[in-house]
Parts: structure tokens; sequence; C-alpha cells
């Protein structure tokens, strides 16, 4: 009889530890296997930390990168780099039990090295509005915050589909958003900010181009003649960037006064927040409809 519980017993440890083990594919296609929900997770983009927070995995996360800084408690991680100067011996030496990297952003000879080196490692690139909510999900999952993870993200897409209602057939506008200039940079519409336009009923004037985050000429921009130009604030800050766009009184945006700047962070990341970015978006392409000279 002992013998037989002893089987039994050990039977359900086998069976529990099966249920724990957790398989799956990141962004990147690699397969990603854990033997237990991760306990010491090192984010390498702001992103990361701002997803892992918002899934109720946030006391899991030990580290992260330079600018870091949301939520507010994100701050006082250590840092183990930029997001493009990453310290692998930092990394390394931290014992992390996941690694959470940003698939355009960080180096891919440093991903791969840190995955060569063994660490257990989470590739993450959201590329639309619902990419994010199945990032909460997944990312919940591999900290073991499943049930927390899986409400925000059905918030996220229950506030997504409110605003997607509400905007996606307003009348076109014509959008050309900048992202740096010097040299001049937008996105393509692979881009979740992209994505954003859209649900707002904006149109990406240089949508069709190949790369993510294309360089563009001011001959282009003036060609396309779009109705608005948003930048974010770090785009406007350096010798006032947007405001540059004002020495072309013909281009649609600035006869209109259609020149807006974005809060910095919100639309770059690829979290949660995105959707305050985009309610933002919305309201300026509204003040844009709005501006439209009157049809004779």
């Amino acid at each position: 009889m002992k013998r037989l519980c002893l089987v039994a017993f050990g039977m359900m440890i086998a069976i529990a530890s099966a249920q724990a083990q957790i398989t799956l594919r990141d962004d990147s296609g690699q397969e990603l296997r854990l033997a237990h929900p991760a306990r010491r997770i090192v984010t390498l983009s702001p992103h990361a930390t701002e997803l892992l927070f918002a899934a109720g995995a946030g006391a899991r996360v030990i580290a992260s990168v330079d600018f870091s800084d949301y939520p507010p408690e994100a701050k006082r991680l250590p840092r183990v780099g930029g997001y493009e100067t990453l310290d692998v011996e930092r990394i390394v030496a931290l014992k992390p039990d996941l690694v959470v990297a940003w698939g355009s952003g960080n180096p891919p000879a440093v991903v791969d090295q840190l995955r060569g080196l063994g660490l257990p490692l989470f590739v993450s690139e959201p590329r639309s509005l619902d990419d994010v909510a199945t990032s909460l999900q997944i990312l919940g999952k591999l900290a073991g915050a499943e049930s927390s993870a899986n409400r925000a993200a059905a918030n996220f897409r229950q506030r997504a589909a409110e605003i997607r209602s509400r905007y996606s057939t307003r009348p076109p506008v014509r959008v050309f958003y900048q992202v740096w200039d010097q040299p001049l940079m937008t996105v393509n519409d692979a881009h979740l900010i992209s994505k954003v336009l859209n649900l707002c009923g904006g149109i990406n004037v240089f949508a069709s181009l190949s790369a993510l985050v294309p360089t563009v000429d001011v001959e282009a921009v003036l060609a396309a003649d779009p109705e608005v130009i948003i930048g974010s604030e770090e785009a406007g800050a350096r010798s006032d960037a947007l405001n540059a766009w004002r020495r072309w009184p013909r281009l649609a945006a600035t006869k209109r006064g259609n020149i807006f700047q974005m809060p910095p962070d919100i639309m770059v990341r690829h979290a949660p927040r995105i959707l305050d970015a985009a309610q933002i978006v919305c309201d300026l392409l509204e003040h844009a409809r709005a501006n439209r000279p009157a049809q004779p």
C-alpha cells in the first residue's frame, strides 16, 4: 500500500511538473521552453517593461534598460545599458530565467549572443494593436500571471474596438508621421504607428515604402502634400524640427495649421498606453477635418 501511494504521489508530481512547463514561439518565430513560469526577468526595451507591468508581472522584472520609466516603479530597476548598448556581462550576472528582447531595437548580434549563452530569450515585436493584447497574454503566461494578463488584454481589446467604431469610418486624412528630423525618418504601413493612424481614419502617406522606418527627403514630403504632420516631442525638440515645415506655406498641413506634436513615449512604445496615443491622434485628425475649407 505504501509503495502504491509513493507511485501515485510520483505521478502527481510528474503531471504537475508537465503542466508547469511552457512552450511557445516568440515574435521572431523562435521556440522558447520554460520549465516553470519565470521569476527573474530582464527586459531589454521600455515597451517590454510596460507590457510586463501591465500584465501583472512587474514584481518579477529584476532589471531593464535606460528610459524604462513607466510605470513609476520601473524607474527603480537596475539598468543593463541602453537598448542598443547592452551590457551582456551584467545581464548574465543577474542570472535571469527569462530575457525579453526587442526584435527591431536590440542589436541582433547581442540577441544571438545571449541566446547562445543559454539564456531563455523571448523576442517581442508587436506590429498591430491586437499584437499588443496578445503580447500581454503571452508575457503573462511566461511570468505566471495569466489571469491578470488576460484581463488586461481583454480591456485593451475592448477599448481599441470602441475607438475603432468611433473614428475608423470618418473621412480619411492624409498624414505624415515624423519619427526624426536628421535624417528625416517616418514609418511604413507595417509599423504600429501606422496602424494607429488607420484606427483614427488617417492615411499614412509613406505606407508603401519597404523599410519599417524609412528615410525620406523633404521633396518627397512636399510631393505627398500631407494634410497633417505629426511628430513626437523628441522629434520636435531638435532645432524646432516640426515647425520647420512652416517654411512651406503651400503645404496643406502648414496652410491649415495642422502641424502637431505628440507627448513623448506613448506613441513609440508598443504597450497598452498606445491607446492613449491613439485617442490623441484621433482628436488631432478630428481637428484637421474641422479645418478643411468649406466646399463650394
